[in-house]
């Protein structure tokens, strides 16, 4: 089973036990919201856009709630485990598109509950996902205010990438990849990884909308 595959099964059998009205880390949304924005994502590249592109939100909002409201919790949750549209038809794209996505969120519904730890990850998955976040830093931290330096723990090879703002202070980010994924992706409160530097440009770095 890919690392895409399994990520998407552990949170399904998660949102299943959680029911569909406990927190995420997503702001605004409960399991069953984020449950039917997965569903959207793969099922409705119609309403897809708005994901990304703020003047076409509301039509994206509008179908998500829709599918919120049309499908019982346990049905929708069931059209998450099983990929939808290309991502059921190509496994390739499946694991290079959703590894992350579904980490990520996995993520976000383990750290909204109380009482979580940071999980012990397979050693391939650590390697995959610190190549990405070597690749994406410099997007996933353009909006950064400060300049962002991150140091991975644990791993071999290069361990060091920079991103956010060119000039002025700078925040270096020490963890292991996931937890510095969890940070570049915009759950910088959640994330286990030790901040240096000077004490506003830390604080401007935990405030400041990061991602994708």
């Amino acid at each position: 089973m890919t690392h895409a595959r399994s990520e998407r099964a552990a949170l399904c059998d998660l949102l299943d036990r959680l029911g569909p009205d406990a927190p995420t880390l997503c702001t605004g949304w409960d399991t069953a919201d984020l449950a039917a924005h997965l569903v959207l994502r793969e099922r409705r590249p119609d309403a897809m856009g708005g994901i990304a592109l703020k003047p076409l939100a509301g039509y994206t909002a509008s179908v998500q709630n829709g599918l919120k409201n049309r499908h019982p919790y346990p049905e929708l949750v069931n059209l998450v485990r099983k990929p939808g549209g290309v991502y059921g038809l190509v496994s390739f794209l499946d694991s290079a598109v959703n590894t992350l996505e579904f980490f990520v969120h996995h993520e976000d519904v383990r750290r909204a509950q109380p009482g979580w730890e940071p999980r012990e990850l397979p050693a391939d998955l650590e390697e995959l996902i610190w190549k990405r976040v070597a690749a994406g830093a410099r997007v996933m931290l353009r909006r950064a205010p400060v300049g962002v330096v991150l140091h991975r723990l644990g791993g071999r090879g290069r361990s060091v990438v920079l991103g956010g703002a060119k000039d002025g202070p700078k925040v270096e980010v020490a963890g292991r990849a996931a937890e510095l994924l969890l940070f570049c992706f915009g759950r910088q409160e959640h994330a286990r990884v030790d901040l240096t530097g000077d004490a506003d440009a830390i604080a401007r770095l935990k405030n400041a909308r990061l991602g994708i």
